[in-house]
């Protein structure tokens, strides 16, 4: 896509070229890495990956709930950050390397993520048991894949359901999905 020096350019860039995914840091000039994925996001863009240095829990949750579908530090082994992205592409899920993905478990079991309650979505058709049954897993931070797997499914089936979840939660993504999931005790052993 090209190269974006600050915040308002990467928006500008991600509507006028169009790109399949964006990648951005957390630190811009001009405006943020979160407010860049918000805009992008709520504006229908495509997907946006965060790309930094920072594993400052506020900007964690604040980029996950601006509707990231990822949080990388930038010591990611290259060849795992380009997969890392093609599974986000192709809608595999959301891309947070463990030692981050503790962190927003942590949150998540307290209730309320960094920077402010979580609003998530309300239930619009109840969840059937299977639904429920993959919700959990996505939760925990599955990819589709890995889903697929455990349950002995196809991966089409999986995103079929994910597609059944996300409309009876009134959920735009797996973000969304994951703290409906938490909110409502789907995570508790």
């Amino acid at each position: 896509m090209g190269e974006a020096g600050d915040g308002r350019e990467a928006v500008d860039l991600a509507f006028r070229v169009r790109p399949d995914l964006v990648l951005l840091d957390i630190r811009m000039p001009h405006m943020d890495g979160v407010e860049a994925t918000r805009r992008i996001r709520a504006s229908g863009g495509p997907q946006v990956v965060i790309l930094s240095t920072y594993d400052d829990d506020e900007f964690i949750f604040e980029a996950l709930k601006a509707g990231a579908a990822g949080y990388l530090l930038k010591d990611f082994p290259a060849e795992e950050l380009v997969k890392a992205l093609r599974t986000v592409h192709h809608g595999g899920g959301i891309l947070i390397p463990p030692p981050i993905a503790a962190k927003v478990v942590d949150e998540l079991r307290r209730g309320e993520p960094a920077g402010g309650a979580a609003e998530g979505p309300s239930l619009q058709e109840p969840l059937t048991q299977r639904e429920e049954e993959i919700l959990r897993l996505l939760a925990r931070g599955r990819s589709n894949k890995e889903i697929a797997e455990e349950l002995y499914l196809t991966e089409g089936t999986v995103k079929n359901y994910i597609s059944r979840i996300y409309a009876k939660l009134g959920a735009r993504d797996r973000t969304q999905a994951a703290l409906w999931a938490v909110d409502h005790g789907l995570l508790k052993e």
